[in-house]
Parts: structure tokens; sequence; C-alpha cells
């Protein structure tokens, strides 16, 4: 664990009601409680993370997602729904640290271990940005220095740069210290997807969560062990296209596509 001398390191986690492909999907029931409840409940088990604070949208239909995360007695906070960027800093703003464990609310599996992997690798590198390259879509977690939000905040006026928080960051690799590196474990499934973004995806999520959820969070060793065991599994959701960061649903900074 980080020791108090270490920078400072909070865990944000972006969710809202709206959803262009599965409307509600922050709220859908796993294993007997909200997706988002996990999410949750992942990010502040994160090693070396300090607080963790909900990032959702302004509008009355995320009140259930507010509610959620008080009661789980974590800190809030609504901001512009489209930009996202906009609204991790203000975020960050109201809950300061040195870095931002980034994580999107439609990741019931990230995964605690490596997310806690990463919130070290950051801080002792001193990386803008740092990440695992090769962990299963839907597990892995971005560790972002503060000073790079903020810049990219100023500076960043694409679409896609608002609404998913670090393509500015990525898109500029001689102005800002990326780090990826490779996590050394097999993946017998290359197209795993461990993210919940259609109804396909919260169908495998569904499942794998009745199968493996104790009362607390289980990671990718235990994923894979079930779905090698059942393997058609995976059928459920691989022909599902993952959107790209160059989408966005903001036409400009005041404007949302909603």
């Amino acid at each position: 664990m980080i020791n108090k001398s270490m920078p400072s390191v909070n865990a944000i986690v972006q969710a809202r009601m709206g959803s262009s492909r599965l409307y509600g999907k922050s709220m859908a029931p796993l294993a007997g409680k909200p997706l988002l409840f996990h999410v949750l409940e992942r990010a502040a088990a994160i090693d070396g993370a300090g607080r963790t604070i909900l990032a959702t949208s302004k509008g009355d239909e995320n009140a259930p997602l507010l509610e959620l995360a008080k009661n789980m007695g974590l800190e809030t906070f609504a901001g512009s729904e489209h930009n996202v960027l906009e609204r991790f800093c203000m975020a960050s703003k109201e809950f300061p640290s040195d870095y931002i464990v980034r994580i999107t609310g439609d990741n019931p599996f990230t995964d605690i271990f490596f997310a806690g992997k990463a919130v070290q690798n950051a801080v002792e590198s001193g990386a803008d940005l740092w990440s695992y390259n090769n962990l299963p879509l839907g597990t892995a977690v971005e560790v972002i220095k503060s000073e790079a939000l903020f810049t990219a905040f100023r500076e960043a006026s694409s679409p896609h740069q608002l609404e998913h928080v670090t393509p500015y960051i990525k898109e500029n690799p001689k102005r800002f210290n990326i780090v990826r590196e490779s996590v050394g474990y097999k993946n017998p499934f290359k197209s795993l997807r461990l993210t919940v973004d259609t109804k396909e995806d919260l169908e495998l999520a569904e499942i794998l969560y009745n199968a493996l959820y104790k009362g607390k969070p289980f990671g990718i060793d235990e994923i894979i062990a079930c779905l090698e065991e059942h393997p058609k599994l995976i059928d459920i959701n691989n022909m599902v296209e993952q959107k790209a960061m160059t989408s966005s649903e903001l036409k400009n900074e005041n404007t949302s596509a909603d």
C-alpha cells in the first residue's frame, strides 16, 4: 500500500443512466445488486487509492446513482453529461489528488489487483498516463496524473477528446509521459468482452456474477477458469462491435447529442 508520504490518489468512476445502446444499465441487477454497486465496490478496494468518487451528470434521472454511492459512504459529483473530461476535472477540483484512477461505470469486472499495481507503477514512474495494454476489455484502468488531465482540459477541443477523457493525452505522446505495459498472463479468449455496453454484454455479466460473486470482488483468473469450463459463454457477446474512441455523442463543447 502507498504510504502517506507518497502522492495522493483518488479513484473516479464515471457513470450515468443515459446510454445510447443500453439505457439504465448502471442500475441493472447483477447478483442481486445494481451493476454500479459492483463497479464502485471494486473501485473502493483498489490498493493505493484513497477516496472513491462517483462522477455522474446533472439530471434527475441520475439521482438513484448518487443515492447508491452516498449509501456506500462514497463521494459524489454531478457535472457535464457528454463533456466527461470537464466532469473529471471539476470532480478533481472538488476532491483534489495528485493522481486519478479512471474507471468507467460499464466495467463491473475491473480487476482490483491489476488496478492496484497500475497505481503503484504510475506513482513510481511519474507517468502522466499509465495503463496495462493486454488485459481483457473492461478489466483495466487508466491512472492519470492530475496535472496532465488539467492540461488536456485546457487544450482539448475535438468532441472525442472531451467525451473520452484521455485521447488528447494519447494523441500527444511527445508532450506527455505515457507508459503502457503488458501483463504476464495467458488469456485463451482473445475476443473476450468484459464490459457492459449492450444487452448481450449484460447477459454474459449476469451469468458470470451469478456464478462467481460471493459478496466480494473476484478476479480475472476466476473468470477465465469459469469460461474454460463453459467456453460457449463467450459466444454471447463476441460479435458486439466496440465503439471507437474517435466516436462521440458530443457535438461541441456546449451541445449534447441527446
